[in-house]
């Protein structure tokens, strides 16, 4: 592993991504982040019945697939739903998630889009939501143990 160079990715312009910056955005509006290894595609309402080699042949369309990843369910043996694909570049994980979103596999329509998001900044006057310590928000509730040792 330390004898291979990591790709870097070029900042990519299109209809995904805002003027401001060059962030690629997802269809929610959050920004897509790349993982340790490569791009990672969530690709959802997989039929149960689906193969390997079917993914492979869509997909592999888009760019080279550097890692296909489908959960089992133990009990059936069958596709669980869901299926990550990962690609080398985020060219061709942008070009998957655009040429695959919404097409047909087995009958089932696919929804395709980037695994790994960072949310979209809060709007303006609205509190995130994330453990900051208590700061903002409801404050919390008095425990029923500090009531009783008052009243003893």
């Amino acid at each position: 592993m330390a004898d291979t160079e990591m790709d870097i990715d070029h900042p990519v312009t299109g209809s995904m991504t805002s003027n401001a910056t060059t962030e690629i955005r997802t269809s929610t509006g959050a920004v897509a982040v790349r993982s340790i290894e490569g791009w990672i595609i969530l690709i959802t309402n997989v039929h149960e019945e689906a193969s390997e080699e079917d993914l492979q042949e869509l997909f592999g369309e888009y760019g080279e697939i550097k890692n296909l990843h489908m959960n089992l369910d133990r009990r059936t043996g069958y596709v669980k739903g869901y299926v990550l694909v990962e690609y080398p570049t985020q060219k061709e994980a942008k070009a998957a998630i655009e040429g695959a979103n919404g097409t047909k596999l087995l009958d089932q329509t696919i929804g395709v889009d980037f695994a790994f998001v960072r949310p979209p900044p809060p709007k303006k006057g609205e509190q995130g939501r994330g453990a900051k310590g208590g700061k903002g928000g409801k404050p919390r509730s008095r425990s029923p143990e500090g009531d009783r040792a008052k009243d003893e």
